[in-house]
């Protein structure tokens, strides 16, 4: 009877330790591929969001500055007084966002 059941024992563990083989090799194949999908897949397309200014174009972000930077130079050189000057200043960095969104909304 002992006998039996040692026999039978070591069937199950011979069929358990195939079913891990088995396994193994299947979560083998699955890693390999994986690994090969993530080196073909190119790395420059990746954008990450809550970047500042995530989503505009370099071009758009190279944009805003410039004209903003212009904005405040002609302010700077064409109004005489300081405190009117400081005041559009920082009025125009107030409003800046708002027209960022009205002109290069990309919703239409």
């Amino acid at each position: 009877m002992s006998k039996e059941r040692a026999r039978l024992r070591a069937v199950r563990e011979a069929e358990r330790e195939r079913e891990k083989a088995a396994r193994a090799r299947k979560v083998g194949r699955r890693e390999r591929r994986r690994a090969l999908l993530r080196g073909l897949r190119p790395r420059w397309q990746r954008r990450r969001t809550g970047r500042l200014l995530a989503r505009r174009s370099r071009a758009e972000r190279a944009g805003i500055v410039v004209l903003t930077l212009a904005v405040l130079a002609s302010i700077w050189t064409l109004v005489p007084d300081p405190a009117l000057r400081v005041l559009l200043m920082v009025l125009l960095l107030l409003v800046l966002p708002a027209i960022v969104v009205i002109a290069l909304d990309r919703r239409t």
